[in-house]
């Protein structure tokens, strides 16, 4: 079965917008890639920023998606977070990796409210999960996230820096130590969630 036009185009660009950056490619481009007519495109996305948008908004169902699927698949929260920076070092252990694609796009639009909401939203969400995920073991999950999503943003950075995916496991590694510190010296939580 094909694929609607509208997703031929938006991985065609997307593919495009990662590898070589959002200003760097043109339209001319993604219609070639995409092989879809000009006006094609335009009948989906009225705008490159119309399709910039539906990138991150894609790159964030995906990656949200993963996380999902990995709390699905692990146990116990320790082991949801092991296996959180584990995924994330397959990923990273790729020629094509160029780290998170909300920070790049930042980095080219940060003058693009859209842009930057987008990427805030997606930043909120992936914290949201690790808030989630340390909740299950009943102690004040606020601080305990703020570092696990602060360690995985680290880790996506380092790599696409360093090009050296090993910078996730060492992550990985600090994520369990602060998870097990969390466990160790946060005042749990009162029954009623108080």
């Amino acid at each position: 079965m094909r694929e609607p036009i509208s997703d031929q185009i938006l991985i065609a660009a997307g593919s495009l917008f990662y590898s070589e950056g959002i200003r760097a490619v043109g339209i001319d481009r993604i219609i070639e890639e995409a092989k879809v007519a000009k006006a094609t495109l335009y009948r989906h996305f009225p705008s490159k920023d119309h399709l910039v948008a539906a990138y991150l908004q894609d790159r964030h169902d995906r990656v949200i998606r993963s996380l999902h699927e990995v709390i699905e698949t692990a146990g116990a929260p320790r082991d949801q977070i092991k296996l959180i920076f584990e995924r994330l070092y397959e990923r990273a252990d790729s020629p094509e990796f160029r780290g998170c694609a909300f920070a790049l796009a930042v980095a080219e639009h940060g003058d693009s409210e859209r842009v930057v909401s987008a990427a805030r939203t997606h930043k909120k969400i992936v914290r949201d999960i690790f808030r989630a995920i340390v909740t299950k073991t009943g102690v004040w999950p606020d601080r305990a996230a703020a570092h696990l999503s602060l360690l995985y943003e680290g880790a996506l950075a380092t790599v696409a820096v360093e090009r050296d995916p090993q910078a996730v496991l060492i992550a990985r590694d600090c994520a369990l130590s602060a998870f097990d510190a969390a466990i160790h010296s946060t005042k749990p939580l009162e029954k009623n969630g108080i």
